[in-house]
């Protein structure tokens, strides 16, 4: 599968398998987002001085950001349980009222890619999260009745990668909503150095400034790329990890300084030296570079989109100048113009 085999999606994967131990367990301990963490102290301690249950946070944002981890240090700072699921999970209305109605007072609930909820679920969840009372329908036909059943108080956290596709009747039930930003590199560099504390391995600041500056803002392929840099310095024999370690090791990867791995290359590459730069349509461009449409898509253009390096348009996919300078493509006025227009034309659109 392309995930697996790519160091720098931030999708989780196996190999994060000691992400959890690597998770804060406090807002002293969690690196950046300090808006959000501001605000959420505020609300946390005044709903513990009200003796009551946090109202409900929305969490969104590109995946890797800390939305689970975030949910953790939530529920250790109000001082109660927290309980984990996920949207695809609760397939049934049954499977959410064997959840809520064991949570005990104050509780929070975690729900992950909770735009992925089934709709006859989410008709269920609007009066647990207004009410705390949860509507049961007993049997069927002309004699079926309708029984509320009362719910402890509890906090719903949803983390979701696309608000958008949250329907407008649960969004709005949120009292909390934070988006979550990506990182910069010095923020980076800070959970590198505590990671690598943790997991016993040494490594010095310039080294962490360089994994950080490759990491894509996020802490998830910050953490990956400093295990995967580690077991280069053991088998190189080094006793931690230096600026040429990583150098080394990070070649090795494939990940250039801006954080483009091998197929993000191939993306601009395949647009700048097969199609003149663009437009091309993203079918064309996943037959000419061997890989899914969706892939593209989801996972190689925000990136690229991020960086300024193309810009998607009614006829297609173009390359941007900044691409030409990173792959090195000479860029000539003709090409110049063409971008300009092409670009008019998108804005126009």
């Amino acid at each position: 599968m392309f995930e697996e085999e790519r160091f720098v999606t931030s999708t989780k994967l196996d190999l994060d398998g000691e992400e959890n131990s690597l998770r804060p367990k406090s807002f002293d301990e969690y690196v950046g987002q300090q808006k959000m963490k501001n605000n959420l102290q505020v609300f946390i301690e005044a709903s513990k001085k009200r003796n009551e249950a946090l109202d409900h946070v929305l969490l969104y944002g590109p995946p890797g950001l800390g939305k689970t981890t975030m949910s953790h240090i939530i529920a250790s700072e109000l001082g109660v349980q927290l309980r984990i699921t996920s949207g695809p999970a609760i397939e049934r209305a049954a499977d959410l009222a064997a959840i809520l109605t064991n949570l005990n007072e104050n509780d929070v609930l975690f729900v992950d890619e909770i735009h992925r909820l089934n709709r006859a679920v989410e008709e269920v969840l609007y009066p647990a999260m207004e009410d705390f009372a949860l509507d049961i329908v007993i049997g069927k036909g002309p004699s079926a009745r309708s029984m509320r059943l009362s719910l402890p108080h509890f906090t719903l956290i949803g983390a979701t990668t696309r608000a958008g596709m949250l329907t407008g009747p649960l969004r709005d039930r949120f009292g909390v909503i934070c988006r979550l930003e990506l990182y910069a590199p010095n923020e980076l560099a800070s959970i590198i150095k505590r990671s690598a504390n943790i997991l016993n391995i040494k490594i010095d600041e310039k080294a962490c400034l360089n994994i950080a500056s490759r990491s894509r803002g996020t802490p998830r392929i910050a953490n990956r790329l400093l295990k995967r840099v580690s077991d280069f310095a053991i088998v190189m024999g080094e006793a931690g990890i230096t600026e040429k370690v990583a150098n080394v090791a990070l070649e090795h990867l494939e990940v250039d300084a801006l954080g483009l791995d091998y197929t993000d290359r191939k993306v601009l590459e395949t647009m700048i030296l097969k199609f003149n730069g663009g437009p091309v349509g993203l079918e064309t461009l996943a037959a000419a570079t061997n890989e899914e449409a969706v892939t593209i898509e989801d996972v190689v253009e925000p990136f690229l989109l991020q960086l300024g390096f193309i810009s998607r348009t009614p006829r297609g996919r173009i390359a941007l100048p900044a691409a030409y300078k990173h792959i090195g493509a000479p860029l000539s006025d003709s090409i110049l113009k063409q971008i300009s227009l092409f670009d008019k034309d998108s804005q126009d659109e």
